[in-house]
């Protein structure tokens, strides 16, 4: 049964990791950390988490590990080889993935994690930093109930909305259905704030009128404010988006699903990075609208 002391180990700290890794230091557990780049975790450090050297020594001293890394060779790099979390967790762990991946992948690592009898959960996420920080975040849960139930109060310190969708890879599958939605929902935005400025309106007041009405999204009340004040600092990297849309869209195809709203939103982001705004925020995407 998880306590309070038991202990949670985390591979990740970037612009979400950091804030989930923090609510789960303000809710009383006890962390230790992993992470390519060290610095990244000083705040956690500063704040009690315990630094660990590498994937396998985190592995072999936590009751709970968390990964939220960038890409899906990130979550082979940690999960698999002699040095890897199956290979190096005790029997009788929790882990939960929390990087947006592939679902077949999901299926694997749980496959291969049952065999050492080690509990592991997909669980990506959506909300951005400010769900992030704020503890809001809506967590896609794939797995089994058991295994749900018994970390289902850590997934409480850090979302609000959580769903265990069903087996291991639905909370993968879930979280595709959440970026297509948003794809072309992010077009939508661009396409609004530049006609709002085109025809002499005030965008800001427009977005006060459309916000609150059928229009109204994540994308449009907390990124369209931004993409006005020309802040593209990223809450979720344009480059992720274009990994999340990459695996969504060959998911579609595997199941012979078209997705043109999917195809051209990539197709956009593609664009977007080429011009050099890989880093930043996906909000930056208005920049390709400015220019005609």
């Amino acid at each position: 049964m998880l306590s309070k002391k038991s202990t949670i180990g985390l591979i990740g700290t970037g612009v979400m990791g950091k804030s989930m890794a923090r609510n789960l230091q303000k809710a009383g557990y006890s962390t230790s950390v992993f992470t390519r780049t060290k610095e990244k975790a000083h705040e956690l450090l500063e704040n009690g988490a315990a630094w660990k050297e590498s994937v396998a020594e985190l592995a072999k001293t936590s009751d709970v590990i968390i990964t939220m890394v960038g890409y899906p060779s990130d979550v082979e790099r940690v999960y698999f080889g002699e040095d890897g979390i199956i290979e190096k967790a005790k029997a009788g762990t929790y882990v939960i993935d929390m990087t947006t991946s592939k679902p077949a992948l999901a299926t694997e690592i749980f496959q291969k994690a049952k065999e050492r009898n080690i509990h592991v959960l997909d669980a990506p996420v959506s909300g951005g930093d400010v769900g992030a920080k704020n503890g809001a975040l809506a967590i896609m849960v794939g797995g089994e109930r058991e295994v749900f139930d018994e970390v289902l109060p850590l997934f409480e310190v850090m979302g609000e909305n959580i769903v265990l969708q069903g087996d291991a890879g639905a909370g993968q599958h879930t979280k595709m259905a959440n970026q297509i939605a948003i794809a072309t929902n992010m077009i939508g935005v661009c396409e609004a704030i530049v006609y709002a400025k085109k025809a002499g309106l005030d965008p800001s007041r427009v977005l006060d009128s459309i916000s609150t009405g059928a229009a109204g999204s994540f994308s449009l009340s907390k990124l369209a404010p931004r993409m006005l004040e020309d802040d593209y600092a990223p809450g979720f990297y344009v480059k992720h988006f274009i990994k999340d849309m990459t695996i969504a869209l060959e998911s579609a195809q595997e199941m012979g699903l078209s997705t043109p709203g999917l195809e051209l939103s990539l197709k956009l982001y593609k664009r977007l990075a080429e011009k050099g705004e890989s880093d930043s925020g996906t909000q930056a995407l208005i920049k390709l609208f400015e220019e005609n």
